[in-house]
């Protein structure tokens, strides 16, 4: 035995004899600093918490109930998570027929000049809305980001109005936004609360584009862009959302993950470092996934909003000017859970209490009479294109104001019970029937609608009294099988 410890000695001391001084100095590096990011890695998740800076939530989507929470209600900066609502907002005028994805948009001398990252778009130079947005869930371009702004409202001042508006309606309540793409402004501030919020609305307002915030890359003329969310493609489950980061803000993810009937969004404010956030983003994933309910969650927690008829859509819309690239795909057809954003929803399934359900703390808003005006089509004169939606003047209404304006319309008295949408009166009259043999006696005094609405027809049963009334009939239909949701004709 000692004699075969000391051969085994004589071979290692002869292979170090043949290393340098440099080269052993070199590997025993090295291997230290392999050990070292094993060991970071480790602890990385736990060091995050104890980050001055950090902040963090989840949220059961089915429930609405918070199974994590840290911190989760203090301002803090969003970084580039304010795309999220740059992103919500361009939905929901997709939706609305306002924009199309082929529609142009140009890029003013104040878009291009914005700090990277960025497409890097010259001033007057155009992109598609479908190109801008996979520029901004991809590469969090802040070019994109602004030129859809100015697209959207005229200016981006004007349009941030519009964002911390429409945050506020969605219950958002200490968000304030001062541009559309969270570069530093110290004003601009955000919770980990409201950003969960928002994550989920994304989802459940829009299933018919939120699939681009699963894009893991895409062409732009001769470069192939990568997105910056690792998480998309290595967690299982993981199908967006959005990353951002600033100095002051720290490294910021919001994370949907969908897995087995369970569904969480996540959100991580203030990491120390790309890998820090991640990782965190990991441990809350694998601990709090498998407490979320894999029952029920029909019904959408967070409520539509109405639009303010306070300003009027301008009356001539940016066309759809030829793109310099070939035209994208045609957005996907809106499926059962397609809600219009004009109509305000009362949402059947959700049972929990305000106390139980921190995120459903803020009461639904009585429905509005909204008159959706006419879109036309125009050729762009200039590079800064007319609005394709006009808040108010500034001056003329404060943003606190702007928030509950609709409140001062006259309220509907009607309720329908909206199943789907098609592209022919037939073929929503077809789903009405369907849905009415199935349901039997609860759909026996509904009155069938095809409502026409911006090339498509809404499949809506009407003739409800109350919010009452169509949210039973709706609960009705989803027992027989059926998708559905009760909003105010």
């Amino acid at each position: 035995m000692q004699a075969k410890s000391r051969i085994v000695s004589r071979s290692v001391s002869s292979v170090f004899s043949t290393l340098s001084r440099s080269s052993l100095v070199k590997a025993i590096t090295a291997l230290s600093l392999a050990v070292g990011i094993v060991m970071v890695d480790s602890v990385n998740a736990d060091a995050e918490a104890a980050n001055s800076k950090y902040a963090g939530i989840v949220v059961d989507t089915k429930t609405g109930n918070v199974l994590y929470s840290e911190n989760a209600d203090r301002l803090q900066y969003p970084a580039s998570l304010t795309k999220m609502m740059t992103l919500y907002l361009t939905f929901e005028a997709l939706e609305q027929g306002r924009i199309r994805l082929d529609t142009s948009v140009p890029f003013s001398a104040h878009a291009s000049a914005q700090a990277p990252t960025k497409l890097g778009v010259r001033p007057g130079g155009t992109i598609t809305v479908e190109q801008a947005v996979l520029g901004l869930v991809t590469l969090s371009a802040n070019d994109a980001s602004t030129a859809l702004g100015e697209l959207l409202a005229g200016t981006e001042d004007r349009f941030a109005q519009v964002m911390t508006a429409k945050a506020h309606a969605l219950g958002m309540t200490r968000t304030t936004y001062r541009n559309a793409n969270g570069l530093p402004n110290t004003a601009q501030m955000t919770t980990a609360r409201d950003q969960a919020r928002l994550g989920i609305a994304l989802r459940q307002h829009f299933p018919q584009y939120y699939g681009y915030f699963s894009t893991q890359s895409f062409k732009f003329g001769n470069r192939v862009i990568r997105s910056h969310n690792r998480l998309v493609g290595s967690v299982r489950g993981v199908d967006g959302i959005k990353t951002g980061y600033t100095r002051a803000a720290g490294f910021n993810l919001v994370s949907s993950v969908q897995v087995d009937g369970k569904s969480i969004v996540g959100v991580v404010l203030g990491g120390a470092s790309t890998p820090a956030r991640d990782n965190q983003m990991r441990k809350l994933i694998a601990a709090y996934l498998p407490k979320a309910s894999s029952r029920g969650g029909s019904s959408d927690l967070i409520a539509q909003t109405v639009p303010r008829p306070a300003a009027p859509v301008a009356e001539t819309c940016v066309a759809a000017a030829a793109p310099e690239v070939s035209p994208p795909r045609p957005a996907p057809t809106p499926d059962t859970r397609y809600q219009p954003a004009s109509a305000q929803v009362a949402y059947a399934d959700v049972a929990k209490s305000k106390s139980d359900n921190p995120l459903l703390d803020q009461e639904i808003p009585a429905p509005t009479k909204v008159k959706t005006p006419a879109v036309k089509k125009a050729s762009v004169a200039t590079p800064t294109p007319a609005p394709a939606y006009m808040p108010p003047e500034q001056g003329d209404t404060s943003v606190d104001e702007l928030t509950t304006a609709s409140t001062k319309e006259p309220q509907q008295t009607g309720w329908a019970v909206q199943i789907g949408v098609s592209g022919s009166k037939e073929g929503a009259m077809d789903l009405l029937d369907n849905a009415k043999n199935k349901a039997g006696k609860a759909l026996r005094s509904a009155k069938p609608l095809a409502v026409a609405n911006a090339g498509s027809y809404r499949a809506r049963f009407g003739g409800f009294d109350d919010q009452r009334a169509a949210v039973n009939a709706c609960n009705a239909l989803k027992r027989a099988g059926v998708k559905c949701w009760a909003t105010a004709q």
